[in-house]
Parts: C-alpha cells; structure tokens; sequence
C-alpha cells in the first residue's frame, strides 16, 4: 500500500500549509525519477561540494530552512521529501523494508548527478543516511546523522515524549517563532496515513561495513536510544565514526541547537 492522507480535503489543506511555510525559503525546485516515484528537491547554492539534506518522520524538506542560508553560502544543497511521507514527493510504489529505502535514495542520488555527496539526515533521515552507506554507495562522501533511528527499539518513553512535543508546539510565545511557522504543517502531516516498512536495527556487520566518515550527533536525553551505549558500540565497531552528544539535548535536538547542527555540517562538509 501508498502513504496517502486521509482525503481530499486533508491533501489540499497540507498542501496550502506546505506551500506557506516554503516562502521563508525560496529555492529552485526539482522532481527527481525514481523506481518509488517522482521526488521533490529543494536546491540553493550555486557552488561548493553538494550537500544533501533528509527530514526526520513525517517531516519535508522544508524543515531544513533555518540552516539552509549558512549551508549554501558555501555548498550546493539539496533538501529531499522523503518518499511515502507527507510533503510533494509522490509515491508510485510500495516500499517494503530498509534496503528499499536504500534504493530510492541511491535513485536519489544518481538523478542529482554528482560524483560524490555528504548526506546529512535527522531521524529517520538519519538512518536512511547510514543505511545507505552500509551498503557501500560511491555517491556518498561522508553521513552527518542527528538522532538516527535504528540503534534501539522504539518505546513508550518516546510516545510520551511526542505527546509533550505536540503540547509545545501550540507554544505562543516569541521564543517559539520556527514552532508557529511549522505548526500548520505538523498537524496537517497528523492526517497523512504513512505505510512504512516495519522498524528495523542495524547490525553489527552493517556498522562495520560503513567506509566513509560519520559524524554522529547524539542527544543526552535521547528518548529513542542510551546515547552513552550507541557512542561505546559505534566506536568499538567503527573508528570512522566521530560521536558527539549534545548536553541538555532531547531528541529534538535539531531545534534546540540549530546553529550547532549547522556547524557540524560544514565542518564534515570540509573535512
């Protein structure tokens, strides 16, 4: 089965919100083919060593806009929708574990055209950044992953955590100006009925296997993983994994240390 919404109605009025929210970020746009279905892009800069850029769960490409002005001063970059989730890529195609998520980025990729890219990802973005390079893609340079998935069972403690997270974005204060920009767009993806494959761990041999550089972004109160345990495992695995975690961080970390994110980019970018 394919990710829909709920109607025609929920569609339109995701859509509108989506269309809103991509005015804080004008960019080129672009459908890539793939064997899942066409893949929206979102692409600023001109110059530099390209940067592609994957959404945590059930988020768009849009979600990347408050680092996306630093990021292209300096490189090529692109923004994805991750097939089979909310936003304008369309999929045409069941996808039905990991490895297949594997290909459509790899089509991804290869429809962008250059040699080589670092792939950055948060979440679930995150871990298809790393379960592409586990399979040995030429196309990757190096992974920048902010709180992947698939280092530990999902729990009743993340649940929770999402609960509370939903609370805060009906936040009003000024403080939580990126919470009200994306706020339409949050509950509109609420009425998006994903049909994703079953949540999967790494293994050891596929952390072994990777053979660029990973930059490892952590969480100290991580609620989708011990961030201590993942940094012993990966280190003991893999010394090409650099492992960072983030003090007073959840697995929102992404929006409580933006310009460290950011920072982190560049410098694997570079490296």
């Amino acid at each position: 089965m394919l990710g829909e919404f709920k109607d025609r109605r929920a569609e339109e009025a995701y859509l509108a919100a989506y269309d809103e929210v991509a005015k804080h970020w004008p960019a080129r746009e672009l459908d890539v083919e793939t064997r899942y279905g066409p893949t929206r892009v979102r692409t600023s800069g001109d110059a530099g060593p390209p940067v592609v850029l994957l959404p945590g769960g059930m988020g768009t490409s849009l979600s990347w806009y408050p680092h996306v002005a630093e990021l292209a001063a300096a490189h090529r970059v692109y923004a994805v929708d991750t097939i089979g989730e909310p936003g304008r890529s369309r999929q045409t195609r069941p996808i039905t574990d990991d490895a297949e998520y594997a290909d459509w980025l790899s089509d991804v990729l290869d429809g962008l055209g250059h040699d080589r890219v670092l792939l950055a990802g948060v979440s679930t973005g995150g871990r298809h950044a790393l379960g592409l390079a586990a399979r040995g893609s030429s196309r990757v340079a190096a992974v920048v992953a902010i709180e992947p998935s698939g280092f530990a069972a999902i729990g009743s403690s993340f649940i929770w955590w999402s609960l509370r997270e939903i609370v805060r974005w009906f936040d009003p204060r000024p403080r939580a100006a990126v919470r009200r920009t994306f706020r339409p767009l949050l509950f509109g993806a609420l009425k998006f009925r994903a049909q994703l494959p079953p949540p999967r761990l790494f293994t050891d041999d596929e952390l072994r296997a990777i053979t660029v550089p990973v930059r490892l972004l952590l969480a100290e109160h991580s609620v989708i993983h011990p961030a201590r345990d993942v940094e012993q495992r990966v280190k003991h695995l893999n010394p090409l994994f650099d492992v960072e975690i983030v003090p007073r961080t959840t697995h929102a970390l992404p929006l409580q240390r933006p310009e460290l994110v950011t920072a982190r980019i560049l410098t694997a970018a570079v490296a």
